[in-house]
């Protein structure tokens, strides 16, 4: 026989399920804005951290949130759209360098805007002194030395979602 039992009553905040909706919804806001470009949000940033840049698969997957297999995957529609292109780097042949072509580094220019206006869309729905105190706080937290800067190791792996930068 099963009784229903009451929860706890919270002491705080749900911090976690505020970000994670928070996040999803804004993932989603994104995901549909970049359809007017035609690359998803995981492809504009790795095309926009390999303009920025030099940089290796690798290295673009780390800035990304990416793992090794769909960075793959993503490289792969880059070059099948001519957004981007694979080559070796110099310093190591086995390593291959993401070098963004003139579409690409166009893709990136239109994705920039369309990432600055959801954001902007987003940010508008508060107050402007709510905007500034918000941003400012969501920096702290996340930026070095805040509470939410690092990962913590454990026992468990805690997979990481993906996220779409901008």
């Amino acid at each position: 026989m099963t009784t229903s039992r009451t929860p706890p009553v919270r002491q705080t905040h749900d911090l976690s399920g505020l970000l994670d909706h928070a996040s999803h919804v804004l993932a989603t806001r994104m995901a549909a804005a970049f359809t007017e470009l035609g690359v998803t949000p995981r492809a504009y940033g790795v095309l926009f951290h390999a303009l920025a840049a030099e940089r290796t698969q690798i290295q673009l997957a780390e800035l990304a949130g990416l793992d090794k297999t769909t960075m793959v995957v993503t490289v792969d529609e880059l070059e099948r759209t001519g957004l981007a292109e694979r080559r070796p780097a110099e310093a190591d042949r086995r390593a291959r360098i993401v070098r963004v072509t003139e579409a690409g580094e166009r893709a990136v220019e239109r994705g920039t805007a369309i990432a600055d206006r959801v954001h902007r869309e987003v940010l508008d729905s508060l107050p402007p002194a709510e905007r500034t105190v918000f941003v400012a706080a969501l920096t702290r937290l996340v930026a070095g030395g805040g509470a939410l800067a690092d990962p913590v190791g454990g026992d468990r792996t805690v997979r990481r979602a993906r996220r779409a930068r901008g």
